[in-house]
């Protein structure tokens, strides 16, 4: 009696997305969609403001002190901390039960994410060493992508596109938050005060004792989540950093006859106040850039303007790209069977789109330093505006091809 060769299967670069995991996605890619609409019109609000003849009325506004802070800190390092929050509710859940669980899955993803901010950060600083006034140190602002926007743009132009492209994308944007987030912390930390990071550390334990037990009140999660942003921010370490800290050490596993973790219950109810309220706030105080004339001109020939450029269009791109097909040429990964690699480089480009975490970071890199500021937003603006262009242009093209 014959038997038949036992089949080895390749493992799948990028896996089908089925049941449960399907329908998060969908929610994620709903809301997330939603939001980056609302940071277009944020930043085009920004755009026109300060450049209207009431432009001093908004840089009094972005610039007025509100208690402790501006207006503009208020944005970048307290609405932001929300969106962070759900960053680090996203990646422990992808970590704990998602596609970063399984190695065989988690691994073209993280390289791709890994590929895509090395490159960028090496173009920049090659450009930035060549030429005679170049600022090296701002290497860190085209390496990150912007997922609402980017989640946007493809559910704008490709409503045809297999799911598997989508969860790629959205495995891709938690990685590389993780990394921006890491950057930030060790990069752009200042001022180290190491009494108000112990104060922040024990509130996270404290959160993370209150998950354990199973307590629910917010009576008790909002003090404490108040106080350990507060306390981080006063540490020297990036406000930010609280609220990836604290969705880490949220449940994300619900308990038997639980309906739903914690982390799911929050994320439903704050995800809507961080795309439509918190990150579109942030994005009205950070993209408001003065593109006069001589602005424009400036940043022709401003090699940190230049290497954000490229950076943001040739290196995430190429660094995507390359990332997955050399995994996949090189291990036991293969390309799902509902793709093409066509269609992965066309969302390699949309990683291009660097806006929220990209504009942070360039008012971190030269904060000190207003017209580089500047010059390094109207760059991120303009990156982003045209990888948003070339990558619809892909999309809608393999749209049309899924749709036939």
């Amino acid at each position: 009696m014959s038997q038949h060769p036992r089949i080895r299967q390749k493992k799948r670069a990028f896996p089908r997305v089925l049941g449960r995991e399907r329908a998060f996605l969908a929610d994620t890619l709903r809301a997330e969609t939603t939001g980056g609409l609302l940071l277009l019109a944020a930043a085009v609000i920004a755009l026109v403001w300060a450049n209207s003849p009431w432009q001093d009325a908004y840089h009094h506004l972005r610039d007025a002190q509100l208690g402790p802070l501006t207006v503009e800190a208020w944005a970048s390092d307290g609405a932001l901390a929300l969106f962070f929050y759900l960053a680090g509710v996203e990646l422990k859940r992808e970590l704990v039960v998602g596609t970063l669980s399984k190695l065989n899955e988690a691994v073209v993803p993280v390289v791709a994410a890994i590929a895509g901010m090395m490159l960028p950060a090496i173009i920049y600083v090659i450009t930035n060493l060549v030429a005679k006034d170049g600022k090296p140190h701002g290497w860190a602002v085209p390496t990150a992508t912007d997922i609402a926007f980017a989640l946007a743009v493809l559910a704008i132009v490709g409503s045809s596109l297999p799911s598997a492209l989508r969860a790629f994308l959205l495995t891709l944007a938690v990685v590389d938050d993780f990394g921006a987030i890491l950057v930030i912390a060790v990069f752009f930390s200042h001022g180290f005060h190491l009494l108000s990071l112990l104060a922040a550390v024990a509130l996270i334990a404290l959160w993370y004792l209150l998950q354990r037990r199973r307590i629910r009140t917010p009576f008790l999660y909002v003090p404490i989540a108040l106080a350990t942003w507060w306390f981080m921010h006063e540490s020297g370490i990036h406000a930010t950093i609280a609220g990836v800290a604290l969705g880490l050490v949220t449940r994300v596993v619900a308990d038997p006859g639980e309906k739903h973790a914690p982390a799911e219950r929050i994320e439903h109810r704050l995800r809507p106040w961080s795309a439509g309220l918190a990150v579109p706030v942030f994005a009205l105080f950070a993209a408001g850039v003065t593109l006069s004339g001589t602005a424009v001109r400036q940043m022709l020939t401003d090699p940190v303007a230049i290497g954000v450029v490229a950076g943001l269009l040739v290196g995430k791109s190429v660094g995507v790209f390359g990332g997955s097909w050399l995994t996949a040429r090189f291990t036991r990964a293969e390309l799902n069977s509902d793709l093409a690699w066509r269609d992965v480089a066309a969302v390699s480009v949309l990683a291009g789109i660097g806006f929220t975490v990209a504009l942070l970071i360039a008012q971190l890199a030269f904060g000190s330093d207003a017209a580089q500021v500047e010059r390094a937003k109207a760059a991120v603006l303009v990156a982003s505006v045209l990888a948003a262009l070339i990558a619809a242009l892909l999309l809608a093209r393999r749209n049309r091809a899924y749709a036939d």
